[in-house]
Parts: structure tokens; C-alpha cells; sequence
């Protein structure tokens, strides 16, 4: 199973935070080291930007495949990266989102092979901050999504896109047991230091049951950045509308 894990380094809120501090490794090593650990395959998408050379050589160090693209356009940045590797399906990993549920992953991969649908969409706790799944898609469906958008086109917020095309058979996944509300994605220095702090008590690779439970417990840990996905839903909501208006 082909984990595409789309990072760049040129983050505006939390500066090259790929690079920061995980324990003995920085965010992207983990990242990386969490995917082998769930028995996934990384393959490293990230743009051509010279800013992002030090991610390449992070990926020529663990000897892990790597593929570069367009910077603006995530879209088809990740159908040129799944034709150059012969790549069928695949599922995203988002750098920003260090605790990935590699169960949750293989989930939404098995719903995605076993169906006719062309994505599956994260669980609606992950996509509010709790950050445990990305998207199962079929390669062919962003090929032909690349093929309809301008290559100049920005396509950070790829959901804004693919909505417009009626005819793609989309589901979102049901969430796991193991659901809290929580934020888990890192996007601003609070979530830096909630998600150290997990780590600090759990383990790279702790499971989303161990830090369900942990939180559960410990409710105080929800309260280091909790108030920041708020600022967080009104930045992507904003970011949408800009894409509406130019339909």
C-alpha cells in the first residue's frame, strides 16, 4: 500500500516545521518511520521549489522514493508523481499530521478497493483537527482531475476541486471507536507542544487507542491548543470560498 506524503517547507504559521524536533528524529523522519511501522510504503511528494531540497535529502537518506512537482498545484503534482511510479491507488498522508492512524488508513484503502468509489474521504472527526486519515483515491481519478484544471491553478485545498465534478463517486469514511474530540494536526506552536507532549508519554508510535485514552484522562492536554481550531476551520473556509468564486 503507496502512502503519498505531501509536504513542503515553506509553512507560514509554524516556520519549516517538517524540520522541527520528534524526538530523535524531526516531524518528516517520523512521518516516514510511522508509515514503515504500519507496513506502508512512503513515497515523499513535494515540490520543485529549491526551498525544499533539504526534504529530498531526508528521502535519499532513509532510501525511500521521492518525486517532485508543481508547487501551486497539489493536484497535479501527486498524478505526475502516481505516473512516473506506475502507482494504481494510493492514499495521502499529510505531513502536518504526525499521529496518523495507520488502522484508520487501511480502512478507508480497503473501502476504496473493495467499492466503485473514486475517494474516500477522511472520517469527519479527522478532518476537524483530530488528523488520524487522509483520502484513498484511485490514480486514474486524479489524472483526469489534472486534465480538467488549469496546471497553473492552485490546488492546496483539493477537496474544492474535485466537489465540482458531479460525476465522481466520493464516501466518507465512518469514524473508528477511538474518536475524541482533539487537535492533532500541526499548524501553530501550541499544537507543536501538545503533539511533543504525546509523544513525550506515549512513543512515536503510540496508537490513536493509547492517545484517546491518554486525552481522555488528561483533558487538560485538549486545552494547549484546542482554541486554536477554530482560527484554524475559518482559515480553510476562507480559502474555499476563494476557490467557489472562481468557478
Amino acid at each position: 500500500m503507496h502512502g503519498l506524503v505531501l509536504v513542503r517547507s515553506s509553512s507560514k504559521r509554524l516556520k519549516k516545521k517538517c524540520f522541527l524536533p520528534f524526538g530523535k528524529m524531526n516531524v518528516l523522519e517520523h512521518i516516514i518511520e510511522r508509515c514503515f511501522y504500519y507496513k506502508i510504503k512512503p513515497i515523499i511528494c513535494t515540490t520543485s521549489n529549491k526551498n525544499d531540497d533539504p526534504i529530498v535529502s531526508i528521502e535519499k537518506k532513509k532510501k525511500i522514493l521521492f518525486f517532485r512537482g508543481s508547487e501551486k498545484n497539489k493536484i497535479k503534482r501527486i498524478s505526475d508523481c502516481c505516473k512516473k511510479f506506475d502507482i494504481s491507488y494510493f492514499h495521502t498522508i499529510d505531513a502536518d499530521d504526525p499521529f496518523f492512524c495507520g488502522i484508520e488508513i487501511k480502512k478507508s484503502m480497503n473501502e476504496l478497493l473493495k467499492s466503485n468509489y473514486d475517494i474516500i474521504e477522511p472520517s469527519i472527526s479527522s478532518s476537524n483537527g483530530a488528523a488520524s486519515v487522509g483520502y484513498s483515491v484511485k490514480s486514474s481519478t486524479f489524472h483526469l482531475l489534472s486534465k480538467k484544471i488549469n496546471k497553473n491553478t492552485n490546488t492546496e485545498m483539493m477537496w474544492g476541486f474535485y466537489n465540482r465534478f458531479k460525476d465522481l463517486k466520493v464516501k466518507k469514511l465512518k469514524k473508528l471507536p477511538f474518536s475524541i474530540k482533539a487537535r492533532l494536526t500541526l499548524d501553530y506552536h501550541e499544537d507543536y507542544i501538545l503533539l511533543e507532549s504525546i509523544r513525550l508519554l506515549l512513543g512515536n508510535f503510540a496508537s490513536r487507542k493509547k492517545i484517546f485514552f491518554l486525552l481522555k484522562k488528561n483533558t487538560d492536554l485538549l486545552k494547549i491548543n484546542m482554541f486554536r481550531n477554530q482560527e484554524w476551520k475559518m482559515r480553510q473556509k476562507q480559502q474555499l470560498k476563494k476557490i467557489i468564486r472562481k468557478k
